[in-house]
């Protein structure tokens, strides 16, 4: 931790409120960032999908999701906190796996927001050495974050319940489907790598996230032409083949039934959809 990683971390600090302002495609699909995020729901109520495993969220949560974990954000309520957003190169040690933590003491609850403050007040602040005062405000909240994990029983601190079969089975297939999404693998091929049969794989995945195996696929591919179509000026036919699609006429096709409309008039549209993302 003597030295920030160059290029210099994008940490970023973002209300969870405007999070959940966004459509319910970004929130809701299952899929994975670059990079590991923090969030602290400080009001509110909804549901988040880690990994393949559905669980409630309440007021006082603190929930870490390490870069490459499948997952999905659904809010029920007006939902309030932060997310704190690590960067890529963030350098720091931080857990391996996802930390869903239910802080019932009020000291709990103020020494995480005192940690978040802390790395506010160094970006917003305005001082020599803001940034690099800001990481390391970033690496206390990583210390808290590694004892959370490994004693996940302290008092005051609810732990995440131990994951079930059917649940470890759909984690390994999110982890999977995030790494191939973009190939031509179909469900059968999926369940032959995890060693199961895809009766099997679709049966797990429906108890443990009420979705299909398939549906969780279509969904992930969806999800990334989405944000191809809006992000850049890839053709539309090369969206195709770099989502695993056969042709550009079936990727259309899948594209119209499930978003109701195709590629093309959804690209047009961009300047509006921007406009509504902001």
């Amino acid at each position: 931790m003597n030295k920030i990683p160059e290029p210099m971390l994008r940490l970023r600090l973002v209300p969870i409120s405007k999070l959940a302002a966004a459509p319910k495609w970004q929130l809701e699909t299952m899929r994975a960032l670059r990079e590991p995020v923090f969030l602290w729901i400080t009001q509110g109520q909804g549901r988040i999908n880690l990994g393949g495993s559905t669980r409630g969220f309440h007021p006082h949560n603190a929930i870490f999701i390490p870069a490459g974990t499948l997952h999905g954000f659904q809010a029920m309520t007006r939902v309030q906190g932060t997310a704190v957003y690590f960067g890529q190169d963030h350098g720091l040690d931080l857990p391996k796996l996802p930390l869903h933590l239910r802080l019932r003491e009020a000291s709990q609850h103020a020494e995480v927001a005192h940690l978040i403050d802390s790395v506010q007040r160094e970006l917003d602040g305005g001082r020599p050495l803001a940034q690099k005062a800001a990481y390391h405000q970033l690496g206390l909240l990583s210390i808290w974050l590694d004892r959370r994990s490994q004693d996940r029983t302290e008092e005051g601190a609810q732990p995440s319940p131990q994951l079930n079969a059917n649940e470890r089975l759909t984690a390994r297939y999110a982890a999977l489907l995030e790494r191939e999404f973009g190939s031509a693998l179909n469900i059968s091929d999926y369940a032959t790598a995890l060693g199961v049969t895809a009766t099997h794989l679709t049966r797990a995945c429906r108890a443990s996230c009420g979705q299909t195996a398939l549906a969780m696929m279509q969904a992930r591919r969806l999800f990334e032409a989405r944000k191809l179509l809006l992000e850049t000026d890839i053709p539309v036919q090369d969206i195709a083949r770099s989502l695993g699609f056969s042709t550009a006429g079936y990727f259309a096709r899948a594209f119209a039934q499930h978003i109701g409309e195709p590629p093309s008039a959804y690209r047009k549209a961009r300047p509006a959809r921007a406009r509504m993302l902001n």
